[in-house]
């Protein structure tokens, strides 16, 4: 985090408006998350929030703009830094979290009878195909792109009141999932930072404004 921050500082002048003002908003929910190690389900909703600081269009849809950041991020990523994460340390952890069934939406689909049994069954084995392909190819960005939706699901729920706070059913993959993404988010912004002048999305919708 430390380096993170003398990174962004060091870099800071070089930058646009907009890209600090994303940066500075990303560090600070990240900061906030690494307090909340004992709270399981407030530093996923931190971290989330840092994640969706760095790419969010306001109002556009995340299924339209979170794998196009991440295939942006994925081909800026020379070294692989990304790819450490999924296909190393945080292998079998993420693994466990693409198989979970209540981290895939059709499952919740089915569940609330917005598909058939049949839909989800087949949808279910077409996501499991991909992930079959995204591993025996290390295919990073098809990875995250799938991992991503597991924890959007996540925080939909979350978000929406879909859960107990500490609930013990959920306890597991919700620490998975912190662990995951607070591997991943350090490292996104790392590499937004570096790649400043080809990764500035411009001025979030939510800018910094004077209120009357």
């Amino acid at each position: 985090m430390l380096m993170l921050e003398e990174i962004f500082k060091i870099k800071k002048a070089e930058n646009s408006e907009a890209f600090n003002l994303r940066m500075m908003r990303g560090l600070s929910w990240l900061k906030k998350a690494y307090d909340l190690n004992e709270t399981p389900d407030l530093q996923y909703m931190s971290l989330w929030i840092a994640f969706n600081a760095l790419y969010a269009q306001g109002t556009k849809p995340n299924e339209e703009c979170l794998p196009q950041f991440l295939q942006m991020l994925c081909q800026k990523d020379a070294e692989g830094k990304l790819g450490q994460v999924l296909w190393g340390k945080f292998c079998q952890p993420v693994q466990m979290l693409l198989q979970r069934h209540a981290l895939y939406q059709g499952f919740w689909d089915y569940q609330n009878a917005k598909i058939s049994i049949e839909q989800f069954k087949a949808e279910l084995a077409q996501d499991m195909e991909l992930q079959r392909l995204a591993m025996q190819q290390q295919d990073t960005s098809a990875m995250l792109i799938l991992l991503f939706k597991r924890l959007n699901t996540l925080h939909i729920q979350l978000m929406q009141g879909g859960m107990s706070c500490g609930s013990a059913v959920n306890r597991k993959y919700m620490q998975d999932c912190c662990r995951v993404l607070d591997a991943l988010v350090p490292v996104m912004i790392l590499l937004l930072l570096e790649n400043a002048s080809t990764l500035d999305l411009g001025k979030p919708f939510y800018p910094v404004v004077q209120v009357c």
